[in-house]
């Protein structure tokens, strides 16, 4: 069976913010049409930028850039909703601008960490004040242009920290140099190419090196596709190497950024027969086809030097060890308790519902697999990736498992339980 799913939920935000700081009319296609899309894509609009409704059939939409010094001051607080990529990404652009803004979202977002970001970015020189607790939103940005130069060593592999800190190195014509303990995902920057910002990226000292080192007054409209999201795309890949699609899974259409593909290599060491095929390997993001066939699983060992290619995988991983032989240890993932909720608890709390035997650590956790079914009804804790992997995990032979909350899904792939249904539904046919 031949599948497709919806736009990178990343790449969309991504092509929104660089579209609305361009000068001229960016074209972009493929867009998510989704929950955190349609949050940055307001935020943006209400800081001036003539974005149009977001197709629901990932149609072409054009965009009027404001410039990189276009942002006017919004008369109403910018609601992020759940996007915690469009919340951290709008800090940094915003630094650099000469405006003054505040930020606020849901209450997941709210509880999320933004002084790894905040503490960069006042020292570059724009202001940060948090309304009610120290770290978390809602917080008011006060720009400043031109921002001071950067140089800074962050603690974690973040592509959120590190976008965040080049967008104010480009709309506050800073020089910038950020050190990450691990490569992270690198779709800024390849974005920054597109539109005429050079970034250099590579290994430096036991780690990777990013920089912004000369930033330009203007950067050109995007003329840009989004691919599909290989996050959204490994759902249906865990389905498969579990059983969930006997005959195997196609996806078609799919980005396969190789900062974004360490689910796949972890998917052939449990044993799944796993194919890619990329369309252009030239392209700004490379482009392609995922072929995935059920084989017996074995456990497998994920550490820290994976787990930022597969940061939002890692709940897959999971729940399918549950389906494998062994033991899997994943480690090195301290970061899942700061994303739409704690991770690591989330899993451990409803794997142990549904009957399975698994380890919570401080980093991570360990996972028994078991040939016997499991059943129950599992709380997403309002995280659309922990609902839809145990929506994996139910589909799976044998399983019986209810999600509390399945519209969470929604932010990042609306549509998924329908195709959820329909892939299961020709398999029982």
């Amino acid at each position: 069976m031949r599948i497709r799913v919806p736009g990178d939920k990343s790449l969309t935000q991504r092509a929104l913010i660089l579209a609305s700081l361009a000068e001229g009319e960016s074209r972009l296609s493929g867009l998510l049409f989704g929950g955190d899309a349609a949050s940055t894509a307001g935020a943006l609009r209400m800081l001036g930028a003539g974005i149009g409704p977001l197709p629901a059939d990932g149609g072409e939409i054009r965009v009027e850039g404001l410039g990189l010094r276009g942002f006017r001051e919004p008369e109403e607080a910018l609601d992020l909703g759940n996007s915690g990529t469009g919340a951290r990404l709008l800090l940094g652009a915003l630094a650099g601008s000469d405006v003054r803004a505040t930020l606020t979202g849901d209450a997941s977002l709210r509880r999320r960490p933004m002084a790894r970001v905040t503490e960069p970015l006042s020292l570059m020189g724009a202001g940060m004040a948090f309304l009610e607790e120290a770290g978390r939103l809602p917080l008011e940005v006060r720009g400043a242009c031109p921002l001071s130069p950067l140089e800074w060593h962050s603690p974690v592999a973040s592509a959120q920290v590190k976008s965040a800190l080049l967008l104010a190195g480009l709309t506050g014509s800073a020089f910038v140099i950020l050190h990450e303990p691990r490569r992270s995902r690198d779709h800024t920057e390849r974005l920054f190419t597109q539109v005429g910002a050079s970034v250099l990226s590579h290994p430096a000292q036991g780690g990777w090196q990013v920089e912004l080192r000369d930033p330009p007054q203007r950067i050109e409209p995007l003329d840009f596709r989004v691919p599909g999201d290989p996050s959204s795309a490994a759902f249906f890949a865990a389905l498969a190497a579990g059983g969930g699609a006997r005959k195997g899974l196609v996806v078609e259409g799919v980005g396969l950024n190789p900062t974004r593909t360490a689910f796949l290599d972890v998917l052939r060491r449990m044993g799944a027969e796993v194919g890619t095929e990329v369309e252009d390997p030239e392209a700004a993001e490379p482009v392609g086809t995922v072929r995935v066939s059920p084989s017996p699983l074995t456990g497998v060992s994920v550490g820290g030097d994976e787990v930022p290619g597969l940061i939002d995988e890692v709940p897959l991983v999971a729940v399918l060890a549950t389906r494998a032989e062994g033991a899997t240890r994943i480690t090195g993932a301290r970061e899942l308790r700061h994303k739409e909720s704690d991770r690591i608890a989330a899993l451990v709390e409803n794997l142990r519902a549904l009957g399975a035997e698994v380890e919570e650590l401080d980093d991570g956790l360990v996972v028994q697999g078991s040939a016997g079914p499991l059943s129950g009804r599992v709380s997403t804790r309002g995280d659309h990736r922990i609902a839809m992997a145990f929506g994996v995990l139910g589909a799976l032979p044998g399983n019986d498992v209810a999600v509390d909350d399945p519209d969470a899904a929604d932010v990042s792939f609306p549509g998924f339980w329908a195709l959820l249904r329909s892939v299961t539904r020709q398999e029982r046919a």
